[in-house]
């Protein structure tokens, strides 16, 4: 995994999963929360591990990279993510945290195999939270890939582009303006839109309305 200059990082999954991967994801994380406002935070992903990647590999570390993973998921900042060619382990793993999914045509989503069958990670997960069970069931259980035009068909990923800076741009202009800390409210509501009640449900959305509405008086004091 790289980080550059612009917030950016580099998820190579042909890679086993490793301390400096979860490093990368967690130093990503820091420039983001530090950057705050608005703006966008970009996730490249490609490729799958070999056999044997889980050698070696122990409960404790999967435990640090998912929760890296659901700090992505929760950052105070749009994320897009930008999937090339074969995407396993912690590729896809990546790619199903970011808010904005983009996937070049030759793109293939893979639930990688695990020894005894496929991977039992939080990519499974996600996967059925976004496709739902009957529709990704052989990709979970048999580790079928999923190709770009099934998984836009599925709402895996949101575009297949064959100019990813294009799309990225893109991106950039629809979240550009928006308040990052807003956009991060508005996630958490529809995460909890899942498993939770109406009545329960309520609260929290009023709150965000609340928050909205002292926002724009705030500003129509400031302009009078």
């Amino acid at each position: 995994m790289v980080i550059g200059e612009a917030l950016t990082v580099h998820v190579d999954g042909a890679a086993p999963l490793s301390a400096a991967a979860v490093e990368a994801v967690r130093t990503f994380c820091d420039q983001a929360e530090d950057r705050g406002g608005s703006g966008l935070a970009t996730v490249y992903v490609t490729g799958t591990p070999a056999g044997g990647w889980t050698r070696g590999l122990d409960v404790s570390l999967v435990n640090k990279w998912e929760r890296a993973l659901r700090r992505l998921e929760r950052l105070p900042l749009a994320t897009v993510a930008v999937a090339r060619g074969d995407c396993g382990g912690t590729a896809l793993d990546a790619l199903l945290a970011a808010d904005i999914r983009v996937a070049t045509p030759d793109t293939q989503l893979r639930v990688v195999d695990g020894g005894a069958g496929t991977w039992p990670g939080m990519a499974g997960y996600r996967l059925v939270q976004l496709a739902g069970v009957a529709r990704i069931r052989r990709a979970v259980l048999f580790g079928l890939p999923v190709d770009a035009a099934e998984a836009l068909a599925l709402g895996l990923v949101d575009e297949v582009a064959t100019d990813p800076a294009a799309a990225v741009a893109a991106a950039a202009g629809l979240v550009s303006g928006r308040s990052g800390r807003e956009l991060a409210i508005r996630r958490q509501l529809l995460f909890d839109a899942r498993t939770t009640s109406f009545e329960d449900a309520l609260g929290p959305h009023l709150a965000a309305c609340d928050r909205t509405l002292r926002g724009a008086a705030d500003q129509k004091d400031r302009a009078s």
